[in-house]
């Protein structure tokens, strides 16, 4: 039996994960379980699994939660307490399912203490790769990706040599304004923006894939999991998301992983990784079913996200922590309708435009910057 840290718990993919803690009880124990401020949606997994230690964000949702629980778990709060939970003696894997940089520091301690990490928080290593990948090649720690792509890319290297690798092909959905054209995209609603044709995610992530920066951070990601240079990394719009990513190599052949969109089928995958379990909890694929694969060239003009990003990535140093803390910045405005879809890239590119890289960041560096990044882009909004 695995025992487990879950960190950003009632997430979409912390939730789908507890969908599978609960279909293989015999499998895996929740023992630490870490969320932010939503009580409600956390309640029903804390008296149906009772972890042992339980982490909140901030000490008003500590006291409302401790009103609420039947049992006496040990419950604290804020960054100290999150790295605490990843380290426990007991622990065997951690689950990093948090939005945003603030899943940096935790990583971190789960790799010192050389835990199974698997890992949905792509921001992490956008933010601080160089620093992230280091650690885990010290402490001999592998990352096991939970993205459906680089968990498709996991499994079509595995065994293989990766010095015939050619390059790697990212497929995208295209988000939900996949076939309007940049004159349509004026005065798109948020409503509009989550409207996400093939999966169920969280709204930060709903956004990015409209404007393709989640494909962006995934080619960073990619750029550092697989030590692939940004060159050998290509991305094409595939509407079906059946192929979830693709392997060249140097003989011409290609490898890909197909699926259902089901994000729980890669959460699986790194949860009982290095074995397989069954899973029944979607409907298998069915290629007949479905008829036709259909693939097209993406363009940068068509989502400037998606070049800011491989533009970041190729510069490295502290450039893609700015990218990345514009991006959650610009998209928490969009969400709380204090700007416009399109501004989303206008705010970001500022920043990247107007940054003086720093080569090779150190973790207080990062740190800092990211807040900075976070202040000026709200603070430039706030203004007008």
């Amino acid at each position: 039996m695995k025992k487990v840290t879950l960190l950003g718990g009632t997430g979409s993919i912390g939730l789908q994960t507890i969908d599978l803690i609960q279909t293989h009880p015999e499998q895996f124990q929740l023992v630490a379980f870490a969320f932010g401020t939503n009580v409600e949606k956390a309640l029903p997994v804390i008296e149906q699994l009772k972890p042992k230690y339980i982490v909140v964000q901030n000490r008003e949702t500590f006291t409302k939660l401790s009103n609420k629980i039947s049992y006496s778990p040990v419950i604290k709060y804020g960054m100290e307490a999150l790295n605490e939970v990843v380290s426990l003696p007991e622990v065997d894997l951690v689950v990093n399912a948090v939005l945003g940089s603030v899943g940096l520091e935790p990583t971190l301690e789960a790799i010192r203490a050389k835990k199974q990490i698997a890992f949905a928080n792509k921001e992490t290593l956008v933010t601080a790769g160089h620093i992230v990948m280091k650690e885990a090649k010290q402490h001999n720690v592998e990352l096991l990706p939970v993205d459906s792509e680089h968990a498709a890319i996991h499994q079509c290297l595995k065994a293989e040599n990766r010095s015939e690798v050619k390059r790697i092909i990212l497929t995208a959905s295209g988000g939900s304004f996949r076939n309007q054209t940049r004159e349509e995209l004026v005065g798109v609603t948020k409503n509009d923006a989550l409207k996400h044709p093939n999966w169920s995610m969280g709204a930060k992530i709903t956004i990015d894939s409209a404007t393709m920066m989640n494909k962006g951070l995934e080619v960073i990601e990619a750029h550092w999991l697989f030590d692939t240079p940004y060159d050998n990394l290509d991305v094409i719009l595939h509407n079906e998301s059946v192929i979830h990513s693709m392997v060249e190599f140097v003989d011409q052949s290609v490898m890909a992983q197909l699926g259902t969109p089901d994000m729980r089928i890669p959460i699986q995958y790194a949860l009982t990784y290095p074995e397989r379990a069954k899973y029944n909890l979607s409907e298998p694929l069915d290629l007949v079913k479905i008829g036709r694969l259909n693939f097209r060239e993406m363009s940068f003009e068509r989502f400037p996200c998606l070049r800011m990003a491989y533009e970041a990535g190729r510069v490295g140093g502290s450039l893609p922590t700015v990218l990345n803390a514009a991006n959650e910045e610009a998209v928490k405005l969009f969400l709380d309708d204090q700007i416009t879809f399109l501004e989303i890239e206008k705010l970001i590119e500022r920043e990247l435009e107007s940054h003086s890289v720093i080569h090779n960041p150190d973790l207080d560096s990062i740190l800092e910057l990211d807040q900075e990044i976070r202040n000026r882009v709200s603070n430039a909004v706030l203004k007008r």
